[in-house]
């Protein structure tokens, strides 16, 4: 009885043993994996603050100038002016989203003919037919 004993618990310690091998490599694949997305975090940060920086030059307001001084004949540029700009009100903004959906009118009949109705069979019926 002691041997059966003995090799239970053996074979619980071997298990035990094999289940914490696997989680420990679980555990370092995981660690591994969150690395490497730190890492391109930090790359795609990189990116970002060239690509902010690549922006704020091509934007310059002395090179614009000088790009609309060379362009101005070709794409017909000129000053802004007031009589450009329109009043608030003339602008056709899309109607509000309705809050209720209209009711039937009063006179309104349901079409009978190929209308659906209580003795027809539901979708489900039909299927174990």
């Amino acid at each position: 009885m002691r041997s059966i004993l003995y090799l239970l618990i053996a074979m619980v310690v071997m298990s035990l043993a094999f289940w914490a091998y696997r989680e420990n490599y679980r555990t370092q694949d995981s660690l591994s994996e969150m690395e490497d997305v730190q890492r391109e975090i930090a790359g795609l940060r990189e990116q970002l603050v060239v690509l902010r920086a690549e922006w704020a030059y091509l934007n310059r307001p002395e090179r614009l100038r000088e790009l609309v001084q060379l362009n101005a004949d070709k794409l017909n540029l000129g000053p802004i002016t007031s009589d450009q700009f329109v009043d608030s009100a003339k602008i056709n903004y899309p109607p509000p989203p309705v809050k209720y959906p209209p009711r039937r009118p009063e006179n309104f009949v349901p079409p009978t003919e190929g209308a659906i109705t209580d003795d027809d069979p539901t979708p489900s019926e039909q299927e174990s037919q």
